[in-house]
């Protein structure tokens, strides 16, 4: 059964063509720039990549070209192949609780939390109705980066503020990566041989949340009401005192909206750094010595650590595994090392020979990274967002 998963922007378009169950990817592209001069597309089969320059006015053009590159490349001869379309949407709001098959009305819904996720839902959602109008029999399904952590009970997701506020406007936290947290929580059920696991994951790449899984439920995680809370990441500034933005207006004459770009864009490893958003280019720059580099790096770490140290209390220390994935997760060997050294005071302590082992650029992608003498086994696990929604489609679909 050949699904195919949808990761949409507001310019940009994502998917993947993925056999199931054998779990095969059979294709992968990726559109930029749609309806912005210069538009192009990736498309990546068996490794290889092909760059194809083509002007693309909206997402309904880049839907039929998408089609056109699975006949060309002969993914499917015919439509009627493709079972079923798995669409990444940002927000669910408390609505949705798990992935749900797309009709009018849950997209009519979907469109009551466009103020929530002002720059991501709206254009997912076009782009839902695009494939929709394009692929008229072909049943879809919505997954929710909020979904997952719809688990997390009342004292978790509310603020410290007036109540009314949640009720009437539904300002709470919601967490987002939700996606990534569940596809970690199936991978470590079975590498850990049991259904009902508490683990810590990281999920730590440009941008940047944990979550606080017990019995394989989230019931914390650090981003909030938006994905700019929690840990600083590569250009959000993470958790801040609210009333830095009042002062910092009055000091400097920017109006909201530039705050607000500032704290989303210019904050994080970039503000403090002042030259770069990208961990490679901190590491490189702390190699020579650089202050600011080194101040970021170090700021990033204490954050990261400090969250995984809350967490092991929340879980009583009852964890079965603290989890590192995601582009920094995944690939940056001295940082996870810096984190875990942290941490030594719990009783969390790397194996550095194996963390050193575990990389994309390494012949070893995944594993286990603690010392025999550590309290809690610590792994790095690849996430893969577009399987976990190929997946939860192929599920529904079939059910």
């Amino acid at each position: 059964m050949k699904i195919l998963t949808v990761n949409a922007g507001s310019s940009s378009l994502k998917f993947n063509v993925i056999e199931l169950p054998e779990e095969k990817e059979l294709i992968s592209g990726y559109f930029e720039k749609i309806g912005i001069e210069g538009s192009f597309y990736n498309i990546k089969i068996d490794g290889k990549k092909t760059e194809h320059v083509v002007d693309i006015k909206n997402h309904l053009e880049a839907v039929e070209c998408l089609k056109q590159e699975l006949f060309d490349n002969n993914i499917i001869s015919s439509l009627d192949e493709l079972s079923g379309v798995g669409h990444r949407l940002v927000h669910g709001g408390d609505k949705f609780k798990d992935s749900v098959l797309i009709t009018d009305e849950v997209i009519e819904c979907c469109e009551e939390f466009n103020d929530l996720a002002p720059l991501h839902n709206p254009a997912m959602i076009a782009c839902v109705k695009a494939f929709k109008e394009a692929m008229p029999k072909t049943p879809m399904v919505a997954v929710f980066d909020t979904s997952f952590h719809q688990t997390m009970e009342e004292r978790e997701f509310l603020y410290s503020v007036p109540y009314n506020w949640y009720k009437e406007f539904g300002i709470r936290k919601y967490g987002f990566h939700g996606t990534s947290h569940k596809y970690i929580t199936k991978k470590m059920q079975e590498l850990l041989g049991k259904d009902n696991i508490n683990i810590i994951n990281c999920h730590i790449g440009s941008g940047g949340s944990l979550c606080c899984i017990k019995n394989s439920k989230s019931i914390d995680t650090t981003m909030g009401f938006s994905p700019n809370a929690g840990i600083m990441m590569g250009t959000r500034c993470g958790d801040i005192d609210y009333s830095i933005i009042p002062y910092y207006m009055s000091k400097s004459g920017k109006t909201l909206k530039e705050v607000d770009n500032i704290l989303n864009k210019e904050s994080g490893l970039l503000g403090i750094s002042k030259k770069y958003s990208d961990h490679r280019d901190i590491e490189e720059e702390m190699a020579k010595g650089d202050h600011q580099s080194i101040l970021a790096n170090d700021m990033y770490v204490d954050r990261i650590a400090a969250y995984i140290a809350k967490y092991y209390v929340k879980l009583n220390g009852e964890v079965d595994a603290l989890v590192f994935t995601a582009g920094l997760g995944e690939n940056a060997i001295d940082f996870r090392k810096d984190i875990l050294k942290k941490l030594e005071c719990i009783g969390i302590i790397v194996d550095e020979e194996e963390n050193d082992k575990i990389a994309r650029f390494r012949s070893i992608q995944e594993g286990k990274i603690s010392s025999v003498d550590s309290k809690v086994p610590i792994y790095v696990v690849p996430t893969n967002e577009e399987l976990m929604i190929a997946l939860d489609t192929y599920n529904i679909i079939n059910n």
